[in-house]
């Protein structure tokens, strides 16, 4: 399933990032967002999601919500 599938405040762990961009996935990286690491969705926003990974919260879009797949 992915980030778009995910229920508020339950914390899941990052499968697989599925995106073509080698420079988003770098920055996903840097951001700790990569397989194997905790992610939980904090909100869910018009446009976007609110999520918690290594306690820091950031800002991501829909697009790439779906990009991340989580168990």
């Amino acid at each position: 399933m992915t980030l778009t599938d995910a229920e508020l405040e339950k914390e899941y762990i990052i499968t697989n990032i599925d995106t073509n961009d080698e420079e988003l996935n770098a920055f996903l990286f840097s951001l700790g967002c990569y397989s194997g690491e905790a992610i939980t969705v904090v909100a869910k926003r018009n446009k976007g999601y609110v999520v918690s990974v290594k306690d820091a919260r950031y800002s991501i879009d829909a697009q790439l919500a779906k990009s991340i797949s989580v168990q």
